[in-house]
């Protein structure tokens, strides 16, 4: 006997071998048991979901030689012969090879004839939307009052173009696509039942390809037995359809969370060796990234399906949530721009070094510019008190002269330059600890406070508390030990806002640098001649800073 393809042999007898579209199935089983029939149903969905099977299935529950039920025998002459193909009573029409109106009119002269062997007349009319607008006209009347022993079943993967008039005529179930665990677990059963060996990532990646359709997931299966001589391989399984292994997609994050742009074109490099699809590389980047934003969010949502949770975990912990959603957006807007680019692979490398181009160097929430160190420390050493305290006086003749006192301003200036001092010292500290993310940005929001040999004591901006928890302070205590070669522990207590931190110190030196450029607009000669001349004015919030 000639070999018969997996999709034909493991096509539903009856609705228990379905796999998924459960709100379809009970609708009909229910109208079934309690002969609640309607004369047209009209099944949807996109390839391969089982509209043309659930239709046979209906078709075999309504001549069942043992009575009408949602449980066909499966062994009289009609089940076997609908299940082969050549029962007369079904008539199975393609409407794609059959649009004219001819066609319909001669299809329909033998409606009003009473069957031949079985219970009713079926007509199966798959991809019913090609027929012409003569031959729905045709179909109207009929499908609206067909005789008793007429069942219409249709099927379409695009409703759209069907005529209003047709659709409020018939029963309409959409068929679903099947989640990748569905199609993955029933690949198993098969494979079992087959006796062929297999790997559990081999049948997850034919699952997600299959893109939620059980008929190509089976052709997929087909095809990659023949490809591994008899078994399904994980490796055989990459190889066949053209994708990455996992680990290369960790490396490509962890390149660009260390904005290493040598080695992501070195792994590109690597990738191009194997001859991948580069489309598919951004596409696994983007389910990558999509993974590590749900678990940012929602830790307790991690699945097998997602890959290695200690790597996803430490993407999470290392990568902002502004930063992986600007990553994805590129991945995903990358694809497309694959079609435009020279040569694939050019355009996944731009794509990966515009991820880079874009990745901000400072914390997402503070919304502060960067700031030269050298415009820092000049800021960092002018005190208040320097500027409102300075006066010119005349020196007292030298015999007259006495010692004078430390004045209390004089104290409060040396006690502010030893704070300021002290605050240097840490902003060159944290520019040594290479911290990313959000413990990053917890850094930059602390303030010190207190600093022995063996403790630190940090004031956290009041505005941003939200930032601490347990897990990102100890984060912050081990990088500060490790810089620091010592137990160093660290305490963060809630700040009142009279210390400044580097990330408010940085947004005070950007409003300066801004309130600085308004301000030399406002006193331009030509933008004076041209607001004089022509009634102008300066857009609020149009001026930015140069320098």
């Amino acid at each position: 006997m000639s070999y018969q393809v997996l999709a034909r042999k493991w096509r539903p007898r009856d609705f228990n071998a379905m796999v998924g579209q459960e709100h379809v199935l009970r609708a009909l089983i229910n109208a079934l048991d309690n002969d609640r029939l309607h004369h047209a149903f009209l099944f949807t969905g996109t390839r391969g979901v089982g509209k043309t099977t659930i239709a046979r299935i209906l078709a075999k529950s309504l001549n069942c030689e043992q009575g009408v039920s949602s449980t066909p025998c499966g062994q009289c002459s009609a089940c076997q012969e609908i299940d082969e193909g050549r029962f007369v009573d079904l008539i199975e029409v393609d409407a794609a090879s059959r649009t004219k109106v001819e066609d319909t009119r001669e299809l329909l002269d033998n409606v009003q004839y009473a069957p031949s062997r079985g219970r009713f007349k079926v007509y199966l009319i798959d991809e019913v939307h090609m027929l012409s607008n003569h031959s729905f006209n045709a179909l109207l009347k009929t499908l609206e009052e067909p005789p008793p022993h007429i069942k219409f079943l249709l099927a379409t993967t695009d409703p759209q173009k069907l005529p209003v008039t047709i659709l409020s005529r018939c029963l309409q179930f959409n068929l679903r696509r099947l989640a990748a665990g569905q199609i993955e677990q029933h690949l198993a059963h098969i494979l079992d039942a087959e006796k062929i060996d297999s790997e559990t990532a081999a049948l997850k990646q034919l699952a997600r390809a299959a893109e939620g359709s059980m008929r190509d997931a089976l052709s997929l299966l087909d095809q990659a037995i023949a490809f591994g001589g008899g078994s399904v391989k994980d490796a055989d399984a990459r190889a066949m359809l053209g994708t990455i292994e996992q680990r290369h997609i960790y490396e490509l994050l962890h390149a660009l969370e260390q904005r290493d742009a040598a080695k992501v074109l070195a792994i590109v490099h690597d990738l191009a060796e194997a001859a991948p699809d580069f489309s598919s590389v951004l596409t696994e980047l983007s389910s990558a990234l999509h993974y590590i934003a749900v678990l940012q969010q929602v830790p307790d949502a991690y699945n097998e399906a997602m890959g290695d949770k200690a790597e996803l975990d430490a993407m999470a912990q290392n990568l902002s949530p502004e930063d992986v959603q600007l990553f994805y957006q590129i991945a995903v807007s990358g694809r497309r721009d694959l079609l435009l680019a020279p040569e694939p692979r050019s355009g996944l490398e731009m794509t990966l070094l515009r991820m880079l181009a874009f990745f901000r160097a400072e914390p997402a929430e503070s919304g502060i510019p960067d700031v030269g160190k050298s415009q820092q420390e000049s800021i960092a050493k002018r005190t208040p008190a320097d500027k409102k305290t300075e006066k010119v006086t005349a020196p007292k003749p030298e015999s007259v002269m006495e010692p004078v006192p430390v004045s209390q301003s004089t104290k409060k200036t040396v006690a502010t330059e030893s704070k300021q001092s002290e605050q240097d010292e840490w902003r060159k500290l944290l520019a040594t600890l290479g911290l990313t993310g959000v413990v990053q940005q917890l850094a930059m929001h602390c303030a010190l406070v207190k600093r022995d040999a063996q403790s630190l004591e940090l004031a956290l901006d009041p505005e941003c508390a939200h930032l601490k928890t347990k897990e990102r302070e100890t984060r912050l205590q081990e990088a500060l030990q490790a810089g620091n070669e010592s137990t160093l522990r660290v305490q963060i207590v809630a700040g009142d806002g009279t210390i400044e931190s580097p990330a408010a110190l940085a947004k005070r030196l950007g409003n300066e640098r801004q309130e600085q450029a308004e301000e030399n607009i406002a006193q331009d000669n030509n933008v004076k001649t041209l607001m004089d001349t022509f009634d102008a004015t300066v857009r609020p919030g149009s001026v930015r800073p140069t320098d």
